[in-house]
């Protein structure tokens, strides 16, 4: 798939402004899409929409389908007569640059059942607001709102601890929990409908503006996950719902023991059996959320990481190979040119570069990863090529500001090296690399939204292998300068993106 050239900036939604703890789909995320147009961007890249559990991690759902019910506009709900004044009051304040993830467990999820039991109160029911919705989506929506309402009624543990009935869906148990919990059911039926409807608003403002969402595909699902529980025989679990193995990546530039991801793996040969319907299904969705997908760990599509469902760490895995050519196959045949971009980072194989350039399909640069004289020289911006897309850092990388502060910090000649390489010698050196980035050969430039602000490592928004304190990074307007949308306009159109 061709790309032109075009920039864009990197903001998952919660990180939005706004009064509700938590950034949210409504005015705010208008303003912002109003402020990627006026800066002249094209872009706009989200990590995955998805519910989130444990760890707050948007690559660990509780479906690869649904949407995070935390992102529904609290104001659209009071616009449409399903909140009034006094229930919004209702949510505490909240800090503008952090989210509280347990204040917003406890207090968005009330929040909205009441919208739901003022819905009911007003005479609506589920069939009457959205049963177009849940009968266009039943091919998951079925399953995933189940899975909650069980989980909800057993206290949130993991589906393996649930009774076992409706744990391994032996004969009738899903009619008899669906009827047990039909209320509840349709309480998550109702807010997948609310986060589809008011996404579905805010991407059709992005498109007339000229402005295309990336969205990210984790390449795996999440153990607890309606994903796995309802589709058992296409994972790596045993009769008992044990793992048998599980995924991760060897040892590499963020931890030298590995990532020890705990996803259950996919039994690859089981889904040939059906042409990839699963994974058919799951791009399909993708493709109603987003205009361009973004394909988490590429190189797992080529060959994984396996490691033992017991171990501690990652680094007793190995290599296993994955049928990545015939899937892609398969979605080129389904879906014809699909706008894909591979995450192409960690131990990549001349095989991996095949399957990627096979399909033409735009990989990574992170820039951050280039400077100094231990980094690696392909991702500077001297060796970039036009299909690729670039970063000055990830989601898993500090800001860039901060990267270089705590390089200074320490004496590791990084940073003077990256002076030389750019020729600049100012203190501005993460706008300085940003104006780099945007002259570089490569199609694509994307930019996390805390290099565009220049913030440090308090911004930061992931420390991987880190349990808790990630994904809590918001922004607000009043650090946005008011000449900053006329700056990036006009790189833009100096390096003609």
């Amino acid at each position: 798939m061709e790309y032109t050239r075009s920039a864009g900036i990197l903001l998952h939604p919660t990180s939005l402004p706004g009064k509700y703890g938590i950034g949210e789909l409504g005015s705010e995320a208008i303003n912002f899409v109003n402020f990627l147009s006026n800066s002249g961007q094209k872009l706009w890249q989200v990590f995955p929409l998805g519910p989130t559990g444990y760890g707050d991690s948007p690559y660990q759902s509780f479906s690869t389908f649904a949407g995070n019910p935390y992102l529904i506009s609290l104001e659209n709900l009071h616009d449409e007569g399903l909140l009034s004044n006094n229930e919004l009051s209702q949510m505490p304040s909240a800090n503008p640059h952090q989210i509280d993830f347990g204040s917003i467990y406890e207090h968005k999820n009330k929040i909205l059942r009441v919208a739901y039991e003022n819905m009911k109160r007003n005479g609506d029911s589920i069939h009457d607001k959205c049963g177009d919705f849940c009968e266009n989506n039943k091919d998951w929506l079925d399953d995933y709102s189940l899975f909650m309402a069980v989980k909800g009624y057993h206290n949130g543990v993991h589906w393996k601890e649930w009774d076992k009935e409706i744990a391994f869906r032996e004969k009738d148990a899903v009619n008899k929990w669906n009827e047990k919990l039909a209320d509840e059911v349709n309480f998550q039926k109702f807010m997948q409908f609310k986060f589809f409807e008011h996404w579905d608003v805010v991407k059709k403002y992005a498109n007339e503006k000229g402005i295309q969402i990336i969205g990210d595909l984790p390449i795996f699902v999440a153990y607890d996950s309606s994903d796995v529980w309802a589709n058992k025989s296409q994972f790596t679990v045993d009769a008992k719902g044990n793992q048998v193995t599980v995924a991760g990546v060897p040892p590499d530039y963020f931890s030298k023991t590995g990532q020890l991801w705990g996803n259950p793996l996919y039994r690859w040969k089981e889904m040939e059996k059906d042409n990839f319907s699963w994974w058919q299904l799951r791009l399909r969705k993708m493709y109603e959320l987003v205009d361009i997908v973004r394909v988490d760990h590429f190189r797992g599509l080529e060959a994984f990481w396996e490691v033992p469902g017991n171990a501690k760490t990652a680094i007793d895995g190995r290599w296993v190979k994955a049928p990545g050519h015939k899937l892609f196959n398969v979605f080129k045949e389904v879906f014809g040119d699909v706008k894909i971009l591979a995450e192409d980072l960690g131990v990549i194989t001349p095989e991996v570069e095949k399957l990627r350039d096979d399909f033409n399909l735009p990989g990574m640069k992170i820039l951050q990863f280039g400077f100094g004289k231990d980094g690696d020289e392909n991702f500077l911006p001297h060796k970039h090529i036009k299909n690729c897309c670039v970063y000055t850092g990830s989601h898993d990388n500090d800001t860039t500001k901060g990267f270089f502060d705590n390089e200074r910090k320490n004496n590791t000649g990084v940073f003077e090296w990256t002076q030389r390489y750019l020729n600049y010698y100012g203190d501005d050196i993460c706008t300085a690399l940003i104006n780099e980035a945007y002259k570089s050969v490569a199609d694509i430039v994307i930019i996390p939204m805390q290099d565009i602000l220049n913030l440090g490592t308090e911004a930061r928004m992931n420390f991987p292998s880190r349990l808790g304190g990630n994904w809590m990074w918001r922004f607000s307007w009043d650090q946005v300068p008011a000449e900053l949308s006329m700056r990036y306009k006009s790189m833009t159109e100096l390096y003609s993106r």
